[in-house]
C-alpha cells in the first residue's frame, strides 16, 4: 500500500510528476491520501480516470469529500458526525463504513445481473414490436396505415409490458446474499 499526504501531492501536481506517481500506484493494492485538501482529492480521482481510463469509486463522510465524490464515476457517502453533505452529493449512501462490503458485493452483483437481464428483455420487447409492424406492411401493401390504435401503442409500454421489469427488480436474486458475501470472487465472475 501507499500512504501519501497533502504536501507530497502538492509537489506531485506542481512538479509535473503525475506519470511517475501513477506508475508507483500501479504497483500498490491500495493508495491512501491523508491530510489533503478537497481540491487535491478530486485532482487525484480525475488523474486516475483520465490517465488509466478506469472506473473510479470515491468514499467520503464529510463536506471536504464532496468534490472527490462528484469527480468519481461512483460516489458513496457515509452518514456520520461530520454532517450530511457527502451523502447529499453521493450516488449511494450508507450509515457506516462496514456496510460497504455488502453494498459492493451483494447489491452490486444483484444490480449488475438485473440490468443485464433487463437489457435483453428490452431488446426482445422492441424487436417483437418492430417485427409485428414490419410484417403488417406486407399485408397492407406498404400504405403506411397503422395496425395498432394510438392508445394501444401507448399502453404497450406503460401497462402491457411493465410487469416483467417490476418483478425482476423486486424478486430476482440469482445468488443469495450469504453466498455472495462468502465468495467475493463471484463479483468478478458476474462481469
Amino acid at each position: 500500500g501507499l500512504v501519501i499526504d497533502g504536501r507530497t501531492l502538492n509537489v506531485i501536481f506542481q512538479g509535473g510528476l503525475e506519470e511517475k506517481f501513477l506508475a508507483l500506484t500501479k504497483h500498490c493494492r491500495s493508495v491512501l491520501c491523508c491530510r489533503s485538501t478537497p481540491l487535491q482529492k478530486s485532482m487525484v480521482v480525475k488523474l486516475v480516470r483520465r490517465q488509466l481510463k478506469v472506473m473510479t469509486l470515491s468514499i467520503g463522510d464529510g463536506a471536504n469529500d464532496v468534490s472527490m465524490i462528484q469527480a468519481a464515476d461512483v460516489g458513496i457517502g457515509i452518514a456520520g458526525q461530520e454532517g450530511m453533505q457527502a451523502v447529499m452529493a453521493s450516488d449511494f449512501a450508507i450509515s457506516r463504513f462496514k456496510h460497504l462490503k455488502k453494498l459492493l458485493l451483494v447489491h452490486g452483483h444483484w444490480c449488475y445481473a438485473r440490468l443485464a437481464k433487463m437489457v435483453i428483455y428490452f431488446f426482445y420487447k422492441n424487436v417483437s414490436y418492430v417485427n409485428l409492424l414490419f410484417w403488417y406492411q406486407f399485408f397492407c401493401g406498404f400504405s403506411g396505415s397503422t395496425m395498432i390504435d394510438y392508445w394501444q401503442m401507448i399502453f404497450f409500454n406503460l401497462f402491457f409490458t411493465s410487469m416483467p421489469p417490476l418483478l425482476f427488480g423486486v424478486l430476482d436474486r440469482d445468488v443469495s446474499a450469504e453466498t455472495l458475501l462468502g465468495l467475493p470472487a463471484l463479483y468478478k465472475k458476474g462481469q
